[in-house]
């Protein structure tokens, strides 16, 4: 996806800039209206920058206090900057998903503006519970995929394209409703896994191959897994992090346009992954403060 300086994209900038602030409005009146008729005591806003209040403790969760920006519009990265600093300043309390210090997952996401509301709670995981139980190799690649259309649906025939023209054993999960499995040319597909079995099959996978999106990256740390990065194009958010753990020697990473499965595989060898161990105890702290303020 190429982005230009023109007018039009301008305006266009500009119209969705109004549409966020209209929809951050919106937010914020319907909890307030929420507060009198439930008498709420607190708010815990999962990245919704209109739901706090001065009336009750509003927390906000995020792994992202910067914004990137793609190439052409990086000179609005400081305005941006201002804009959602305002509105987490509105919170008490601003919860990071992530390591404070070491090897942590967001990087300048979350770590090059420590704003003083700030609590690392440790990386979230959906299989946090589950870890510990060792597997016998099933598949040389996991394929996980999720995202917008039509880049899913695109990244979806074009790795079950290169994996039928290899001798890898692959399963892919495409992340659309339903539960239909099928097998094409010896490539296990699934509609959807569950939690217990996406686990058994990431954990039965030499690799998982997926869109770097933060949850996924939270959850490959919990099961300390090697991973292939493929960016939705255009997500400037995906395209850092990508960026940033290939340069840290943790994932491997390709660009959609220019990959190719097997040679993926290889590089994704020389990486080293990320392992953190789940520390229930921050979290803990941080909703045991919470509630003591309440």
């Amino acid at each position: 996806m190429r982005y230009s300086g023109n007018r039009s994209m301008n305006l266009q900038v500009f119209t969705n800039v109004l549409k966020i602030f209209y929809q951050i409005y919106k937010e914020h009146i319907k909890l307030k209206k929420l507060i009198t008729e439930h008498r709420l005591d607190a708010v815990i806003s999962d990245n919704r920058y209109g739901l706090w209040s001065k009336k009750i403790y509003s927390v906000f969760i995020t792994h992202q206090i910067i914004i990137k920006c793609p190439p052409a519009l990086r000179f609005l990265e400081p305005v941006l900057r201002g804009i959602t600093g305002f509105f987490i300043g509105k919170y008490h309390r601003c919860w990071v998903p992530d390591v404070k210090e070491g090897d942590n997952l967001s990087g300048d996401l979350a770590h090059k503006r420590l704003l003083p509301s700030l609590k690392f709670i440790g990386p979230l995981s959906r299989f946090a519970h589950l870890t510990g139980t060792s597997y016998e190799k099933k598949y040389d690649v996991i394929a996980t995929l999720s995202g917008p259309e039509p880049q899913r649906s695109i990244f979806e025939k074009l790795i079950i394209g290169q994996l039928n023209g290899t001798e890898l054993k692959g399963i892919v999960v495409r992340g659309v409703p339903g539960e239909s499995a099928s097998n094409q040319n010896g490539v296990v597909i699934h509609s959807h896994l569950n939690t217990e079995k996406m686990y058994d099959a990431i954990m039965s996978s030499d690799v998982v191959l997926s869109r770097p999106g933060y949850s996924t990256i939270m959850d490959l740390a919990a099961l300390g897994k090697k991973a292939v990065f493929v960016p939705t194009p255009g997500q400037t958010e995906q395209e850092y992090l990508a960026g940033m753990l290939k340069k840290r020697g943790l994932f491997y990473s390709e660009s959609q346009h220019e990959f190719k499965l097997d040679a993926a595989l290889t590089k994704a060898n020389e990486f080293s992954g990320i392992k953190i161990a789940p520390n229930p105890s921050l979290l803990k702290d941080a909703v045991q403060k919470l509630l003591s303020r309440i």
